[in-house]
C-alpha cells in the first residue's frame, strides 16, 4: 500500500520529500475506526514548488502533438487496467467500499473517464474557420485540482484526464481522507512517462493546500469537486486573481416517479440508486417523489429493497454497503436522521445507530422516511448517507415543483411509462443531469450543476473545454 510513498509528493517528475519538517496526517480505516497510517501534511511552500514545475512545463506540454497527448492517455488507462485490484482494494480500505462495488463501479469509470478523453482528443477540432476569423482553443495554463473522498480515484481522473488531454499541466490536492488511490495513480502517471512537471500531487489539508492552489497567481483555473461550502472558499480565494474556477458541489437530488411507471421495477432501483456507495454521492437521488395514492405500495416496495442491502465489512465479498467514510460524516448522518424522527417524519426502515450485529466502524443503517414535507431538514439538506426520503405529491404540476423545490440542481431521475410524458417533465426540472428510467451511465454526459451545485460541466468535450480558452484570430 504504498506506504513508503506517504511521506512524500509527486513533483516534476518524481517522488520528493515536504519542503519542511511537515505535520503527518492520520488516515483512518472506517471499518475499524483504527489508524492505518499517516500522510505528509503540506504547505504553501510545496504548492509554490509544484506550480513552479507545472508551469515550466506548460510551453511545452500545451503544443505538444496532439497524437503524444492520446498514446499517454492510452498508457495510463492500460496501466490502471492492469492496476485495477491494487486500486480497488486501497479505496476499500482508505473509505469503506464494498470491495464488489469498488471493483465493478469506482475503479472502472474512473478508466473510461481517461477513455473518454481519449475519444474527445481523436475528433477535437483546436482550429476552426469560421467567417472573417480564425477560432482556435488554447491551453488555458497551470491547472489546481481539489478532489474528495467519495469517489477518490473516479473524480481525480474526471479532472486529470481532461487537463492534461487539453495540454494543461495540473497539481492535484486528493483528499486527505482518503489518499491511498491517489498515490497509487502518481504511481500510474509516473510509469506511463508523462514529462516532468505536467502532473504534480501535494497532499495536505483544504485550509493548508487547497487554500494556497486556490490564491496562488501562477494557477489559471481551479477546479474542485466537494460541498458547497468549500466551493465557496475556493472561488472567494480565486477572486483575486480572477482566475477560472469550476465546482461541482453538493446535490439534493430528486426521483420523480410518475403514476404510469413500473413502480414494482422502478421503486426498488431507485433504493439501489440513492443509496450505492452507501449514500455519498452528490447526485444521488435521496428524494422519492411519488404519486399521494400510491404510498403505501411505495413504503412496501422501498422497505423491501432496503432490506436486501448486505452492511458489513468491505473486505467480505457478500458486502453490498460498507461504512460511512469517516467519523465525521458518519456523525453527521446520525444526526440527520434525528432530525428526521424530532420533525416527525415516518420512519419505515431502519433509524439511529449501527446495525445489531456490527459494534464498530462508521456503519449506518439504510434507512427511510416516508410522510417527509419540503420544510423538513432531511429534505432540504443533503445527508450524504444511505437515507432516503419518500415525498409525496398531487399532480404532475406540482411533483415537479417539489423536484425543483432546493437549493440544489445536480442530478435528478424521472420514471415514466410514457417517454413523451417522461421527456416533457425532464425539460421543467432544473438541474444538470436528468436520467430517465434508469439509462446506462456514460463518461460523455456532461455533468454539473444549476444553482448552488456548482459552475461549469465535467465529463467527455463539456469538461474537456473547460480546460481550454477561446481566441479569434482576425485576418
Amino acid at each position: 500500500m504504498t506506504d513508503d510513498r506517504s511521506g512524500q509528493f509527486y513533483i516534476d517528475g518524481g517522488w520528493c520529500d515536504p519542503a519542511g519538517d511537515a505535520l503527518r496526517i492520520a488516515v483512518i480505516d472506517p471499518a475499524t475506526e483504527t489508524q492505518i497510517g499517516t500522510i505528509a501534511a503540506g504547505s504553501a511552500a510545496d504548492v509554490d514548488r509544484a506550480v513552479a514545475a507545472a508551469l515550466r512545463a506548460f510551453d511545452r506540454w500545451s503544443i505538444s502533438p496532439v497524437a503524444e497527448r492520446i498514446a499517454l492517455l492510452e498508457r495510463i488507462a492500460a496501466l490502471m487496467e492492469r492496476r485495477a485490484e491494487a486500486f480497488a482494494q486501497a479505496i476499500a480500505l482508505e473509505m469503506g467500499a464494498a470491495i464488489g462495488f469498488a471493483r465493478a463501479s469506482q475503479v472502472p469509470f474512473a478508466i473510461a473517464h481517461v477513455r473518454a478523453q481519449i475519444d474527445v482528443l481523436r475528433g477535437y477540432r483546436f482550429e476552426r474557420p469560421d467567417t472573417g476569423f480564425t477560432l482556435v482553443k488554447e491551453a488555458i495554463g497551470v491547472c489546481a485540482l481539489i478532489t474528495p473522498w467519495n469517489w477518490p480515484l473516479y473524480q481525480i481522473t474526471a479532472k486529470v484526464a481532461p487537463a492534461i488531454a487539453a495540454g494543461c499541466p495540473v497539481v492535484l490536492k486528493p483528499s486527505e481522507m482518503s489518499p491511498y488511490s491517489a498515490l497509487l495513480f502518481a504511481e500510474v502517471v509516473h510509469d506511463a512517462g508523462l514529462p516532468a512537471g505536467v502532473f504534480n500531487l501535494v497532499n495536505g489539508s483544504g485550509e493548508a493546500v487547497g487554500a494556497a492552489l486556490s490564491a496562488h497567481p501562477d494557477v489559471a483555473m481551479i477546479s474542485i469537486t466537494g460541498s458547497t461550502r468549500a466551493g465557496v472558499l475556493v472561488a472567494q480565494a480565486a477572486a483575486v486573481s480572477v482566475k477560472r474556477v469550476v465546482q461541482e458541489l453538493g446535490g439534493k437530488s430528486p426521483n420523480l416517479f410518475l403514476d404510469d411507471a413500473d413502480f414494482a421495477t422502478a421503486i426498488p432501483r431507485g433504493v439501489m440508486a440513492g443509496m450505492r456507495n452507501v449514500g455519498q454521492s452528490c447526485s444521488a437521488p435521496t428524494r422519492l417523489l411519488v404519486p399521494a395514492a400510491r404510498l403505501d405500495e411505495v413504503e412496501a416496495l422501498a422497505a423491501q429493497a432496503a432490506s436486501e442491502w448486505r452492511v458489513g465489512a468491505p473486505t467480505d465479498e457478500a458486502t453490498t454497503m460498507g461504512p460511512i467514510a469517516n467519523a465525521a460524516q458518519y456523525a453527521r448522518v446520525q444526526a440527520m436522521i434525528e432530525a428526521g424522527l424530532a420533525e416527525g417524519a415516518r420512519l419505515i426502515c431502519g433509524g439511529p445507530g449501527r446495525p445489531a450485529d456490527l459494534n464498530r466502524g462508521y456503519y449506518v443503517r439504510p434507512t427511510i422516511f416516508s410522510g417527509v414535507t419540503r420544510d423538513m431538514r432531511i429534505a432540504r439538506e443533503e445527508i450524504f448517507g444511505p437515507v432516503l426520503c419518500i415525498m409525496p405529491y398531487a399532480d404532475d404540476a406540482d411533483a415537479v415543483t417539489l423536484a425543483n423545490d432546493t437549493v440544489y440542481g445536480l442530478g435528478a431521475h424521472v420514471q415514466s411509462g410514457d417517454a413523451a410524458r417522461a421527456q416533457a417533465v425532464a425539460r421543467r426540472i432544473r438541474s444538470g443531469q436528468v436520467h430517465i428510467n434508469y439509462p446506462a451511465w456514460t463518461a460523455h454526459a456532461p455533468f454539473g450543476g444549476y444553482k448552488q451545485s456548482g459552475n461549469g460541466r465535467e465529463y467527455g468535450v463539456h469538461g474537456f473545454e473547460e480546460y481550454l480558452e477561446t481566441k479569434a484570430i482576425l485576418a
